[in-house]
């Protein structure tokens, strides 16, 4: 049903400045996001097919927000009725979310346990087209110092270099140290030059 035929009440975008954004269901959510839908498919049955779990090629669903923000513009691209200025807006507003959400755990969360870990990892890493290797670095308290990608592989080699591993190491370590004896004892970390 095309939103024009809805009351003025039960449209997302008059629902959220009316109620707030709690108050609409996450299809209306991004309906509000793609504005429109396509010849046959309103932009409320749009959006909540692409938040239903996917259960074949006839069936664009990514199996919530979850599923959609680990979504590649080469998956948006497969989805019937997101042409380039779509596809770049919910890009973006992924991006915000990943990004928020990062900088939430970041400031506050204490990566204490493997699944706390896990979901910061996969927040930052699922996306990617290919494998990476990653080193997250935590403070005493498990608090989150930084995350650094060390290399990333292919499909036919993986290789590690141990200095540039180290140096990472080195270098949030000193950024922790009152001293940096460990810094200044390895050049070619601070130097750039691994």
């Amino acid at each position: 049903m095309p939103l024009k035929d809805l009351p003025a009440s039960a449209r997302p975008r008059e629902k959220l400045l009316a109620q707030g954004a709690n108050a609409l269901s996450d299809a209306e959510l991004l309906a509000i996001l793609l504005r429109t839908g396509i010849q046959g498919k309103g932009v409320l049955q749009m959006a909540d097919e692409l938040l239903q779990m996917r259960t074949g090629p006839t069936n664009p669903g990514f199996g919530g927000f979850a599923g959609l923000l680990n979504a590649t513009a080469k998956d948006l691209q497969r989805v019937k009725g997101l042409g380039p200025a779509k596809r770049a807006e919910l890009m973006a507003v992924l991006e915000l979310a990943r990004r928020a959400m990062a900088q939430q755990l970041r400031n506050r969360t204490v990566l204490d346990n493997p699944r706390t870990i896990k979901g910061y990892l996969q927040l930052h890493l699922a996306a990617r087209p290919h494998e990476v290797f990653a080193v997250v670095f935590l403070d005493v308290q498990n608090r989150l110092l930084a995350m650094e990608e060390m290399f990333q592989g292919t499909l036919t080699q993986l290789s590690v270099t141990l200095l540039r591993k180290y140096c990472g190491w080195f270098r949030h370590f000193t950024a922790t140290q009152s001293e940096s004896r460990l810094w200044s004892r390895t050049p070619s970390c601070h130097s750039g030059t691994w």
